[in-house]
């Protein structure tokens, strides 16, 4: 166990090693400054902006990058859907999968346009390679989208007074070749010298030491699970995720898929100290993520540990912690530490089955993508993270009596009123979609008897679950919840495209309008937002909002399941 805890922190020391150089080396790219990466990459850059007509030196107003955005999003959004609706009689189909039925093809296209990845089919019989290659290139989009929306933001927090924030496309392509590529390219050349999957192959016909006949799914693993890691996508390849040993063969893999999860969301902070020149306020931000990350990670280690009571009192010994659910290649301590990267961020991969997990690891699951701003996605989980600056900087204001300033720029009620509807966004989406589910299984549970393998506390917690991840953009889920049907196909699907754009819309518009205003310059009287104290102010808006919002529904859920079983 001792073992296992020096793993987990090694990961996480890996992490900051990685993650601080490579946060110098996106500002640098954000700001466009000479790197490495130009003379190869430069004449790429063009070539894609030459094929799409573009500009990439107009410079564009806050409006017209969320135009951008969008309207890109919404072309990738019906090719996606041409393909996973034609797979039947489309190329690269070797092991002949069938088509998506409409409603579930709707829902995996938003899935993956969102970077949310929810998966309600398994990936090795419900695509065919064209079909996977689809999405894996959607991973690409999705995470540069919110690589390119961040540096947005960060234009316009970084100008004193300007209307125009660079240019989206140009944002986008080069997170894509600078960064997301180069690393990807490492990540999957580890995974492949490991025994990852790396072909166009068909199924491979194998004879098992009983001298029994098996067909094992090959394709593009490798590919596919680097770009799930490092974009905070999550989608596997395989049904069972990266607890399959085809995507995840040993430890050394699975400290380098972890390391991926969280390693671009935490370099984004690092390069926003980088383009403004405020190292302070990024490690101000680090520090109040991290701290929340920890909070969430320590118990959902002890909770995993310690084993279940249920099976303490049939007499077997649990040494190795609650391994129901769990690969025995990780064990318990290294599941915990899987799970609380991939749900304090919005990657939602896993290496053990969260539906296992005792009550106290289901509920640091849960509150991690309740709070959405742990590290977060890849951008956006910043973009989250800025609403409750924001937020924190008008009650500061109100508390000392003065205008509430934010690097030099008065925050009024417009921007407040964008701020508090993006706050409440969130949880009215998990609690209005799990009263729906809870009032349909509820008042029928004979025709929705297929939804829930398990009763009482647990089956509410996985319906919490599922309209959790998906307004968290996270996609990892409670499987026992029957997931494949038309009302959580589209009621999951229409939270998620709900939860993707509007959280980015609502923050770049206030970044907008802030960086419009008239700069103030700073004086003796001028609320500090890089000091420790502006820090536990944050710290605790997002700890108010988040109990006022959750805690009744988890109350229902995995605190109710835990004194069942601890009583």
């Amino acid at each position: 166990m001792n073992t296992e805890i020096l793993g987990i922190v090694a990961m996480y020391g890996i992490v900051l090693l990685l993650a601080i150089p490579l946060g110098r080396y996106i500002g640098k790219i954000f700001n466009y400054e000479p790197t490495w990466a130009d003379k190869l990459f430069n004449p790429i850059d063009r070539f894609f902006f030459k094929m799409g007509g573009i500009d990439d030196k107009v410079e564009m107003n806050w409006k017209q990058h969320l135009g951008a955005l969008l309207t890109i999003n919404l072309v990738w959004f019906l090719l996606s859907m041409f393909v996973l609706l034609n797979m039947d009689w489309l190329p690269l189909n070797p092991d002949a999968n069938p088509a998506m039925t409409s409603d579930l093809a709707f829902n995996t296209s938003v899935s993956f346009i969102t970077n949310t990845n929810l998966q309600h089919y398994s990936g090795e019989t419900g695509l065919s390679y064209l079909g996977q290659l689809t999405l894996m290139l959607w991973q690409f989009i999705s995470a540069a989208c919110g690589m390119a929306i961040c540096a947005v933001v960060f234009m316009a927090m970084k100008e004193k007074t300007s209307t125009t924030l660079g240019n989206f496309y140009s944002f986008f392509v080069r997170s894509a070749t600078r960064v997301l590529l180069p690393l990807c390219i490492v990540v999957a050349t580890i995974l492949v010298f490991n025994g990852t999957p790396m072909t166009f192959g068909g199924k491979d016909h194998i004879t098992t030491l009983e001298g029994k006949t098996q067909d094992v799914s090959r394709g593009p693993v490798a590919a596919f699970v680097a770009i799930k890691q490092l974009g905070t996508n999550g989608g596997g390849f395989y049904g069972p995720n990266s607890a399959n040993p085809m995507e995840n063969p040993n430890y050394l893999t699975n400290i380098v898929e972890s390391v991926s999860i969280v390693l671009l969301p935490i370099a984004l902070v690092f390069a926003l100290g980088y383009v403004l020149k405020r190292k302070k306020l990024a490690y101000t931000i680090f520090g109040v993520m991290t701290l929340g990350f920890l909070l969430l990670l320590l118990p959902t280690v002890i909770g995993e540990t310690g084993g279940n009571p249920a099976i303490d009192n049939m007499g077997i010994s649990q040494n190795m912690g609650s391994m129901e659910g769990k690969e025995v290649r990780f064990g318990a301590v290294s599941s915990a530490n899987w799970a609380t990267y991939t749900t304090c961020t919005s990657n939602g991969s896993v290496n053990a089955m969260h539906d296992s997990f005792t009550p106290l690891g289901g509920a640091t699951t849960l509150l991690g993508m309740m709070v959405n701003c742990f590290y977060g996605g890849i951008g956006v989980g910043f973009l989250n993270f800025y609403i409750f600056i924001i937020l924190g900087v008008f009650i500061s204001g109100l508390m000392v009596g003065r205008t509430p300033e934010f690097l030099g720029k008065k925050i009024e009620a417009k921007e407040m009123k964008i701020a508090m509807i993006i706050a409440l966004l969130h949880p009215f989406l998990i609690l209005a979609g799990t009263a729906l589910a809870s009032h349909l299984y509820a008042g029928n549970p004979e025709a929705y008897a297929g939804w829930l393998a398990n009763p009482g506390y647990h089956g509410f917690s996985e319906m919490l679950y599922e309209f959790t991840s998906s307004s968290a953009n996270n996609g990892s889920g409670f499987e026992g919840l029957g997931d494949n049907t038309p009302f959580w196909n589209i009621a999951t699907g229409i939270v998620m495209l709900m939860a993707r754009y509007l959280p980015i819309i609502g923050p770049v518009a206030i970044a907008g309008l802030l960086a419009a205003k008239k700069h103030v310059p700073e004086s003796s009287g001028t609320l500090k937002t890089d000091t420790s104290t502006f820090g536990f102010m944050v710290f605790a808006v997002i700890f108010i909002v988040a109990a006022l919002s959750f805690f009744p529904a988890l109350t229902l859920g995995p605190i109710a399941e835990y004194f069942s079983l601890y009583q």
